[in-house]
């Protein structure tokens, strides 16, 4: 009905996980550091997904582009590297407010008062600038989504390969990359603010409320026939007495909880709030590849 291999969950992983940096690296608020860890993080996992792949059981479509996924993110790893100097945006943009704040306070009487009306609104959604807009030097987000288009070649091609009917098979493969990543690049950038701690929250919001989104969607197909309804009914035997089945449904439930419980933490004013809601997604994420991994367990 369904496989569970660790090249496919790795690709998955690398997939989602690169897709959703490019989705916080187009606005351009969170610093190149956060970007290397990313690409440096999921290049490693799509190579060893590669690696997998040829010594226990090779797809070529599937770890070929598991390759393809880990030089792609070296590419865009190198390109932001040698860009270091140029920065982003929106921190270069609050260091400039800054000091000319700064230098407003310590300028003589009768100087000119600093522009309030410049600053970014701390909780809007929208990207500082468009990326058409961007300097000539300075990183061009767009190298970021090279990455995930290969990975979902691989993703397809796993899909294809991984159960009947195909096109529930792809559809899990696809889901479960955009949900895996969406909630580990949340938990890494709310580890992020400790090292650029004057980030906006909307970022971090972001990437919140796409798990929240596509938790319907990864738990629906995973419940679609064959899914885990049939391990309830006793249809399929998980090898625990049905007791797999119950743990999923409990997955189910903790990471929906978690990521409400999340963004009702992110609307607390105090810095605080944004290392609680950080907790909280470590949980999310257990949990999270809980509703995914056990499903394949038990279906496979």
């Amino acid at each position: 009905m369904i496989e569970l291999d660790a090249s496919s969950v790795l690709l998955q992983w690398a997939t989602g996980g690169l897709f959703f940096l490019w989705v916080t690296s187009r606005r351009r608020e969170v610093g190149l550091g956060y970007g290397w860890l990313l690409r440096i993080t999921y290049g490693l996992l799509a190579l060893l997904a590669a690696g997998l792949g040829w010594r226990f059981g090779w797809e070529p479509v599937r770890d070929l582009a598991a390759a393809g996924v880990a030089i792609a993110a070296v590419g865009a790893l190198t390109s932001s590297y040698l860009r270091r100097s140029v920065g982003v945006a929106g921190p270069r943009a609050a260091a400039e407010s800054r000091a000319a704040r700064v230098a407003a306070m310590v300028a003589p009487e009768g100087s000119a008062e600093p522009d309030l009306a410049a600053e970014p609104a701390s909780d809007s959604l929208a990207p500082s600038r468009p990326t058409s807009e961007l300097p000539v030097d300075e990183f061009d987000p767009r190298l970021d989504l090279i990455a995930p288009l290969v990975g979902l070649v691989g993703l397809v091609a796993a899909g294809v390969h991984a159960g009947d009917p195909v096109w529930l098979s792809v559809a899990r493969m696809l889901v479960g990359a955009a949900f895996l990543g969406a909630v580990s690049d949340a938990m890494l950038l709310g580890h992020w603010y400790l090292v650029q701690p004057g980030l906006r929250r909307a970022p971090l919001v972001e990437l919140v409320r796409w798990t929240g989104i596509l938790w319907l969607p990864e738990v629906v197909l995973f419940l679609l026939p064959v899914g885990m309804v049939s391990v309830w009914t006793g249809s399929i035997d998980d090898g625990y007495a049905g007791m797999l089945g119950w743990f999923w449904a409990a997955c189910v439930v903790t990471t929906i909880g978690l990521v409400i419980v999340t963004l009702v933490a992110l609307r607390e004013r105090q810095y605080s709030a944004v290392m609680a809601a950080t907790g909280l997604l470590y949980l999310a994420i257990l949990t999270g590849f809980g509703i995914d991994l056990v499903a394949r367990a038990s279906l496979a």
